[in-house]
């Protein structure tokens, strides 16, 4: 069960809730979001129905919504609406207009992200894309540029408008990161970092919380619940594809968990189809096919010469195909309902 406070609710009133549910014997997690503050009442086994109406008629709660899922509050139960991530440029991620995040895996220098910044932009990305630090499953492979990677980045957003995504992989890197980053990205080697997820919580920037290789989509819900948990209440997930026993492609992109996803949890959802893949042929179906079935966004690798590229050049597209990628997204996102957003934005 969780027990929403009224926007604007003083700190003592909303305390009063605690105490008094506490009180009747039970647990709380109190989750003090940016808006509004989120009491979980935990270890209601029974009279469900009457601590709700006692709750209920509470001058400060808005409401108090039964939860039967482990993850309470990212639960589709305890939301009456979809989450809508705002960034201060006014992007919307969550809402009726998808946005696709794009850049290179990696930041390999200035010249070449800020070329591949206007690239993309000039396509119809409104989010750009690009790791300082890069977990690398060998330790002789590429490792990321680091602070100087942070400062590039937000060059390039100075230079092109584009709000940054960059990845965290230290919880002692987040405050440095969240200077930098517009939007925080939990890999998914680090879905259960817990420690990670903690700290990220504490960040007053949105996240985006990658699946993990192997991770069931409750496993991923329970990671995102950390975060929210933790007070951090712009959460975004992000499908990267899934280890199975396929070796054609890199992972096995899971599109059965958009639609599922859109059921179980009100927060935003954007398909990785470069990671999913791992094959930069396959990149524009998959991201088409992750838009039909109804993601928020795409997040997409883009590099100026792939093949000379310190990180995933394999599954990363030219300017010129990302381009095209554009065209045929446009169309399906028209046929959904759903258009692009830098579109929405060019006909304001």
């Amino acid at each position: 069960m969780i027990v929403i406070i009224k926007r604007g609710a003083t700190d003592a009133q909303a305390q009063e809730v605690v105490e008094k549910i506490t009180a009747m014997g039970y647990g709380v997690n109190v989750s003090k979001g940016v808006e509004r503050l989120i009491i979980g009442v935990l270890g209601v086994r029974e009279n469900k129905e009457m601590l709700a109406a006692q709750l209920s008629g509470i001058a400060c709660v808005e409401r108090v919504v039964p939860v039967s899922k482990n993850y309470k509050l990212v639960s589709r139960e305890g939301a009456q609406a979809g989450t809508i991530i705002k960034l201060p440029n006014g992007v919307e991620i969550g809402g009726t207009a998808v946005h696709v995040i794009a850049g290179p895996c990696t930041v390999e220098g200035r010249e070449m992200l800020l070329r591949t910044a206007h690239a993309v932009k000039q396509s119809g990305a409104t989010l750009l894309r690009g790791g300082a630090y890069k977990p690398s499953t060998s330790p002789y492979s590429f490792q990321g540029m680091g602070k100087e990677g942070l400062e590039i980045l937000a060059a390039a957003r100075e230079e092109t408008g584009l709000p940054v995504i960059t990845e965290v992989m230290d919880p002692r890197d987040v405050a440095m990161v969240e200077t930098y980053a517009d939007i925080l990205q939990v890999g998914a080697r680090n879905m259960q970092n817990f420690n990670l997820l903690k700290e990220v919580a504490k960040a007053r920037k949105p996240i985006m919380l990658k699946r993990g290789l192997s991770a069931t989509i409750e496993e991923w819900l329970l990671a995102a619940e950390y975060i929210f948990a933790g007070g951090n209440h712009d959460v975004m997930l992000c499908e990267r594809g899934i280890r199975t026993f396929e070796t054609a492609t890199r992972n096995t992109l899971d599109l059965n968990a958009v639609p599922l996803l859109k059921q179980l949890t009100h927060l935003p959802v954007i398909v990785d189809p470069s990671h999913g893949t791992g094959r930069w042929e396959l990149v524009s179906p998959m991201a088409r096919a992750g838009l039909a079935a109804g993601a928020d966004g795409l997040m997409i690798e883009v590099h100026p010469n792939p093949a000379d590229a310190l990180k995933d050049g394999f599954e990363s597209l030219t300017f010129e195909k990302f381009a095209a990628m554009m065209d045929g997204a446009r169309a399906v996102a028209r046929a959904v309902g759903r258009p692009i957003a830098s579109d929405v934005a060019a006909t304001v």
